[in-house]
């Protein structure tokens, strides 16, 4: 099992999520800072990096940042931890290019069933990964699960895990209308009732933004208005 490396500047978190993750028989690197966080991280490829953002020095926006632009790890899961009041926290994360949030204070078991969550999405793109029909294609739009790319009309846009597990499951379905509820159940691996439907928002927006020309007026990532949200091919 890949490691996962938990990085806050508070001890006290440090340990409680430390010692929840081992008794579930996670194995788990530690950084109380960001640098310490960035060389752990090069040297070991863990499989998901819980982070703090509200750090003093470089904070956890600044280390997904670095994250995402390395070569060699620039896929890690990531999994940041906000305050609960910190909204605006949140959406920079996930603009930042974090796959999922928890909220400061939050219960062990939740934690480990976050954590549980976003890893079963990475082994569930893996398992893909290996199956014949890995490339899939809606009018100009293709994706390839094995690359982890996506190519819009021949430019190629590199994905996160979180940007290419939602896609995949929109693509395999395409013209088929999916609610927020229904995506984070089908693809975030939620309980029914427990996910925040902003999660979908702003990564359908961070989708939006990577793959659509104009993304105020999209050819292929729709919403329907009180309904949820579809791949289609444009009109012709």
């Amino acid at each position: 099992m890949s490691a996962i490396l938990v990085v806050d500047d508070e001890e006290m978190v440090l340990s409680v999520v430390q010692h929840a993750l081992q008794d579930h028989g996670f194995e788990v690197l530690t950084a109380s800072d960001g640098p310490t966080a960035l060389n752990l991280a090069r040297r070991h490829q863990p499989e998901l990096v819980v982070l703090d953002i509200n750090m003093p020095g470089m904070d956890g926006l600044e280390v997904c940042r670095r994250l995402r632009g390395d070569p060699v790890i620039g896929d890690v899961l990531i999994l940041f931890l906000t305050q609960r009041d910190e909204v605006d926290d949140r959406v920079k994360g996930l603009e930042m290019g974090g796959d999922d949030y928890l909220p400061k204070p939050f219960d062990a078991e939740e934690l480990v069933a976050r954590v549980r969550a976003v890893m079963r999405r990475m082994s569930r793109v893996r398992r893909d990964e290996t199956a014949e029909a890995q490339v899939l294609r809606v009018g100009g739009l293709t994706l390839n699960a094995a690359t982890r790319e996506a190519e819009v009309d021949g430019r190629r846009v590199p994905l996160t895990p979180v940007q290419l597990d939602l896609l995949y499951h929109l693509m395999a379905h395409p013209g088929e209308v999916f609610g927020a509820e229904q995506l984070l159940v089908q693809v975030w691996g939620y309980a029914p009732g427990t996910g925040d439907p902003s999660l979908v928002r702003w990564h359908m927006k961070n989708l939006r933004e990577r793959l659509e020309e104009d993304p105020s007026s999209p050819l292929y990532l729709h919403t329907v208005v009180r309904h949820g949200y579809v791949v289609r091919a444009p009109e012709t």
